[in-house]
């Protein structure tokens, strides 16, 4: 299992997490042996949200005795049903209520993430403004009980306005090749360059993305509903995913243990297993000739990380400072490119990597 560092922190996150929406409708027991069995197998990272009320007493049992080795998302804003169901609210009595009950169920003192949930619209941070929300995790993290505060959006310029704020730590993003690449649905709002730009500038400011939906809601996985008209595999998207700036965990949700079993051969799996860049034969007209990272133009025959000079650049462009820092220390730079002409024959998103890495040389020798 791969393990990324927090940015603003000291934990170190399982680049595979878990998410707890679809489990509700397994036994009691078999929720808590999912939960035991991914924490064996190293998973370390977790999302409560819309896994339903049934849920947390058997997650609660499955972490006691190992608190300190899982982090876990929760959501104020997430609620739940007199029956149990998932649902959401902007009433500050009833996400405290909820939040009490859930700590309650978990045995735990603290959370590691406080999410406002779903801040879709401007109207919704108006709400958690105005109703005392935002507030109340606040005082959460001074009192040390919530660890990190975080949020989830579907919505580039709301999230960007929550960044703003300079207190967020994590942000939990809907992130797929087909939401990416204009090819999505609802959920997938904004262009290709707002979504990349909005990833670029978290990585820059450090704020660390977990990313749900990667299958666009199992969409990708079959030819007869993937927008390509070509599925693609789990492994495929969890790659794609953690290709992208700032994102240190994937959180797909699982129904049973077989689904776990099956998220788990992911770590296993080879490059050829994870590579995706059979979506650049899809791309629109607007994603093309912006490298996605994915190194399908390797082996460079002179030994540029091709990808890595790439996000460098674009990091440094987004105002992260640190990059340049990162870029200076490769052991191949970008004036090494001879020009040969294979990464751009190879490259399925169309990027002129010749005249990118020239484009690169000039922009850091001149910083």
């Amino acid at each position: 299992m791969e393990y990324r560092k927090l940015p603003q922190g000291s934990e170190r996150i399982s680049t595979l997490g878990l998410g707890m929406g679809g489990i509700q409708n397994c036994s009691q027991d078999e929720i808590q042996s999912v939960i035991e069995q991914a924490i064996a197998n190293g998973i370390n990272f977790f999302d409560l949200c819309a896994g339903g009320k049934s849920v947390y007493e058997p997650f609660g049992r499955a972490i006691k005795g190992q608190r300190d080795k899982i982090y876990f998302q929760l959501h104020f804003g997430a609620v739940y049903k007199p029956n149990g169901e998932y649902s959401w609210s902007r009433n500050l009595k009833q996400i405290k209520d909820t939040f009490e009950w859930e700590m309650e169920m978990l045995g735990t003192d603290y959370v590691d993430f406080g999410f406002l949930h779903c801040i879709d619209e401007e109207s919704d941070l108006d709400d958690i403004i105005k109703n005392g929300i935002l507030d109340y995790v606040k005082e959460l993290k001074a009192k040390g009980i919530v660890h990190h505060i975080g949020f989830s959006s579907h919505t580039p310029r709301v999230a960007h306005k929550l960044l703003d704020t300079g207190i967020m730590d994590m942000f939990m993003f809907s992130v797929n090749p087909a939401y990416d690449l204009e090819c999505g649905d609802e959920y997938g709002i904004g262009t290709t360059n707002e979504r990349a730009e909005l990833m670029r500038r978290c990585e820059a400011e450090g704020v660390g993305i977990s990313v749900m939906k990667p299958f666009h809601g199992g969409q990708l996985l079959s030819e007869k509903t993937s927008p390509f008209r070509q599925a693609l595999s789990k492994n495929q998207c969890i790659q794609y995913c953690l290709d992208r700036p700032a994102v240190l965990a994937v959180v797909p949700g699982v129904r049973n243990i077989n689904d776990l079993v099956e998220l788990l051969k992911y770590p296993e799996s080879s490059y050829g297993e994870r590579d995706y860049s059979s979506i650049g034969e899809f791309t629109p007209e607007s994603a093309i000739g912006n490298c996605v990272y994915c190194n399908h133009c390797q082996p460079c025959p002179v030994g540029i990380d091709i990808g890595i000079i790439n996000k460098y650049y674009d990091l440094s462009i987004a105002g992260d400072t640190m990059a340049a820092n990162h870029y200076d220390k490769l052991y191949v730079k970008a004036d090494a490119c001879i020009q040969c002409g294979h990464c751009d024959q190879r490259c399925p998103f169309k990027v002129k990597q010749q005249e990118k890495m020239q484009k690169i040389q000039r922009y850091f020798n001149g910083i």
